[in-house]
């Protein structure tokens, strides 16, 4: 394991260790865009630092498509959080961010759905 893998796992579990906190605070049920916001407060409250709804541009064979797509949250400028308030997480959520790690060049990015009782049954860690 290299210096960035390490690194990538500390920010990634603090990741994790804010959404528990959210999760714990507020439960399923909510919005999507209620957890981002609680929780980039959380990663905030805990020093880190991040960018949410972070445009990734597309290129394909020199053409740059300018609807490209967004990130939820980059935290550290090292890991991709993908956001989810689904019934169930599907195969195509993890592809999605597989996807997005591999175009952005991050390795390493938990995908977090808040809508289950268990917050733990909820966080994917995905790894290029």
């Amino acid at each position: 394991m290299n210096h960035g893998d390490t690194e990538d796992n500390v920010v990634s579990g603090r990741v994790v260790d804010a959404a528990f906190a959210v999760h714990s605070k507020l439960g399923p049920g909510l919005l999507e865009s209620v957890y981002e916001r609680c929780l980039v407060r959380a990663l905030r409250n805990r020093g880190l630092a991040l960018k949410s709804q972070v445009f990734l541009p597309v290129e394909f064979e020199g053409l740059v498509l300018p609807t490209g797509l967004r990130l939820d949250l980059v935290v550290e400028n090292r890991v991709i959080v993908e956001i989810k308030a689904v019934e169930v997480l599907l195969p195509v959520h993890k592809a999605q961010l597989l996807t997005y790690l591999r175009l952005s060049g991050f390795r390493v990015g938990p995908l977090i759905n808040f809508n289950v009782p268990l917050i733990k049954s909820g966080i994917t860690r995905m790894i290029l």
